[in-house]
């Protein structure tokens, strides 16, 4: 465990190391922010609209009943922007995103392209690795303040429709405004970035460490999914609590 986090954390700086060659890399950066962003659009829309319907649906009855109806939409507001969101779609990014990336370079490891890369001089850090970090670290962000958006939406219509909330849209957008500020939406964008930095590492690491064919491929998939849900929930602790102090 303690090596293939340090392998991690050295993979990453080799990435950062090489940025100031990204420029190189920016038809691989745009197709990489194209299959990240674009094509997870539809799902983020879905998932995020029905996420605040439920978070209205679950917590608005209890807070009408003892006179807090103002708080719903504050509730609802500042769950989604500063957890839910940066959660949610960051996991949904590591299932769909990040076996992509490792299984496309699991692929390229087991029938030896990453050692025609070497042969030819090119570093497979600076080629495969650094445009996919950085895209990620560009398309999770823009998804999550999408999502805080349609989640917002979906709260708001959910606590309009249903008779034991009975919120009017627009008084749920004003006390929305009032309870909620862009410090809130910062907090859950900035996780988000760090979550993208994550994922981007982990999936391309498992990738490049992975042996034995078919079913190797299929092992490092699952690692990277997995180890990259279990260091989003470990670091959204830390940084909630470095962020609350």
């Amino acid at each position: 465990m303690f090596q293939n986090i340090g392998e991690m954390f050295l993979l990453f700086l080799r990435s950062v190391k090489a940025l100031p060659l990204a420029w190189r890399q920016r038809k691989k950066v745009f197709e990489q922010l194209f299959e990240i962003g674009n094509a997870s659009l539809l799902m983020v829309c879905v998932l995020s609209f029905f996420l605040g319907g439920v978070l209205a649906l679950q917590t608005g009855p209890m807070l009408v009943e003892r006179g807090l109806t103002n708080y719903v939409s504050g509730l609802v507001g500042n769950s989604l922007a500063r957890e839910l969101a940066p959660i949610m779609m960051s996991i949904l990014i590591a299932g769909r995103i990040g076996s992509s990336m490792a299984a496309e370079i699991g692929s390229m490891r087991v029938y030896q392209e990453i050692d025609a890369l070497r042969t030819m001089n090119i570093d497979p850090v600076h080629y495969l690795v650094m445009p996919r970090v950085i895209a990620i670290g560009i398309a999770l962000p823009m998804l999550v303040t999408f999502s805080i958006l349609v989640g917002w939406l979906g709260g708001a219509v959910v606590a309009a429709a249903t008779a034991q909330i009975d919120i009017p849209f627009r008084s749920f957008f004003s006390t929305l405004h009032e309870l909620v500020e862009v410090g809130d939406v910062a907090h859950g964008v900035f996780k988000s970035f760090c979550f993208a930095l994550i994922i981007g590492t982990v999936s391309c690491h498992q990738g490049l460490v992975t042996r034995g064919g078919p079913r190797g491929i299929g092992r490092s998939v699952t690692k990277a999914v997995v180890n990259s849900i279990v260091l989003i929930v470990i670091f959204d602790y830390v940084l909630t609590r470095v962020l609350l102090d």
